[in-house]
């Protein structure tokens, strides 16, 4: 069962209302008493680092996902923030990250924009899949996703990325180290795209 992690940030009923629409079992999570039958996890986020990570300690989930990802190597995916605290850290705070993925959050270079576009990259916007990954898979051409980001993750290991955008300059947008997977774009505001990439993480 897909696991949902609500630590009281992130579009959580959106991520319920694909999973119904795709008929994929779910449950969402406020606390460690509640995980069920965990075969993946969906970690959202929104806003910034340091919030996002004080919000996960505060609610007791913390080591259990550790457990999770770590030990029990279930898949996990990280959305928007929730892909960041992935990294060992950020440039936008100064906590620490999960560190389940080597790389650090860097600032998007707004030297790289153009008179016509500003901070933050919010919208739609094409992806460029790099790698071949099951979780891409279908997405490869032409897909487009919605972002709402300022700052985006650095692979320190370039072959985690498996995809990316351009705003201003190239950056990515989806990584994956073994049961681990992060998507700097909402997938689940992203439509036939989303759906279509929720799907292919449920099947993983």
């Amino acid at each position: 069962m897909i696991n949902i992690i609500n630590y009281g940030l992130g579009n959580i009923k959106a991520f319920a209302n694909i999973f119904k629409q795709l008929h994929v079992p779910f449950v969402i999570v406020s606390k460690e008493a509640e995980f069920q039958d965990v075969t993946k996890l969906v970690l959202p986020g929104v806003g910034a680092f340091d919030h996002a990570m004080n919000q996960l300690q505060k609610s007791g989930m913390r080591e259990k996902l550790d457990e999770f990802v770590l030990e029990k190597s279930l898949p996990v995916i990280g959305v928007c923030v929730g892909m960041q605290m992935l990294a060992n850290s950020s440039e936008e705070g100064q906590l620490p990250g999960l560190g389940w993925v080597d790389g650090v959050v860097k600032k998007i270079d707004e030297t790289t924009l153009t008179s016509t576009t500003h901070l933050p990259h919010m919208g739609w916007n094409d992806i460029k899949v790099t790698k071949e990954n099951k979780l891409l898979n279908g997405l490869e051409n032409k897909s487009k996703f919605y972002f709402l980001h300022s700052y985006y993750f650095h692979c320190n290991n370039l072959d985690d990325s498996i995809s990316t955008s351009t705003y201003g300059s190239e950056f990515t947008c989806a990584i994956n180290v073994r049961n681990i997977y992060g998507v700097q774009f909402h997938p689940e505001k992203s439509h036939m795209y989303g759906i279509k990439l929720l799907e292919n993480f449920a099947n993983i």
